[in-house]
């Protein structure tokens, strides 16, 4: 299975993408060290998220590491970040520009477009499924992509990325007014630092499904690392950290089921 699914009882369903560890064998056999780390890996959210059963909420999380493909790129591997340096639908490199398969081992056309039609499409097909249910029993659909991704990546961005990173494809995703309420709260907090469309302005989950015409209303938070986890292999898990910064993703995630779109 590429993904585990778990329903919930509210409008709100969280896509975990890029959490999953799992590369099957004939992949990893070709792969360098270096990938074996799994270091781009969004670590540990689904247990940063440990709340998200209490609150009712829809969880679809990914088994697949992203290195066998990502699922929050389309499908035809187009950029979304054109002119700024990305990883791809089925990717070679790591964040930081290291190969993550011997020479002459990458995948090819054939073998990505396998790829998507084992792992993409039964994730997209899940979520497409799910976001229709919670429209026809609520009237509407809250979709929360949950990331992370290290502090500092060069090659990524400049200098070291806020606290939290919010992401509505530049306010498409999402009724402006929920928007407001999420950053109402973020700026409520002095401890953690946030931005809106930012570096990270969505990816493909966000900007396809996020569409408030539609009744679908989307955001992408984009998790700096520094606040739950060591950023550094073995990449473990910091309770006491996680303990500052959980309240406020709960609060978050309570903040959108209280919403409720006016027209």
């Amino acid at each position: 299975m590429s993904y585990l699914f778990r329903e919930g009882t509210t409008p709100l369903l969280v896509s975990i993408p890029h959490a999953g560890l799992e590369i099957p064998d004939a992949i990893a056999a070709r792969m360098t060290d270096k990938a074996r780390e799994l270091g781009d890996t969004d670590w540990h959210v689904p247990k940063l998220y440990d709340f998200l059963d209490a609150l009712g909420a829809s969880v679809l999380a990914a088994t697949q590491s992203r290195y066998v493909v990502d699922l929050n790129r389309p499908p035809d591997g187009a950029s979304l970040y054109p002119g700024q340096a990305t990883t791809g639908l089925a990717p070679t490199t790591t964040f930081d520009g290291e190969p993550l398969y011997r020479e002459g081992a990458e995948p090819d056309s054939r073998e990505i477009d396998q790829r998507v039609e084992a792992y993409w499409h039964p994730y997209h097909g899940k979520l497409m499924a799910e976001l229709e249910h919670l429209k026809r029993q609520y009237g509407y659909a809250l979709l929360w992509d949950a990331h992370s991704i290290r502090s500092r990546v060069p090659r990524l961005f400049d200098g070291g990325l806020p606290d939290m990173n919010f992401g509505t494809n530049e306010g498409s995703s999402c009724d402006p007014k929920l928007t407001k309420r999420l950053l109402a709260v973020a700026e409520d907090v002095r401890d953690f630092t946030h931005v809106l469309n930012g570096r990270f302005k969505g990816g493909f989950i966000t900007r396809n499904y996020g569409n408030p015409d539609q009744d679908v209303h989307a955001v992408q938070l984009e998790l700096s690392q520094a606040t739950y986890m060591d950023e550094t292999p073995p990449y473990a898990f910091r309770p006491e950290k996680a303990d500052q910064i959980r309240p406020t993703l709960k609060l978050l995630l309570q903040t959108m089921l209280e919403w409720k779109p006016s027209g």
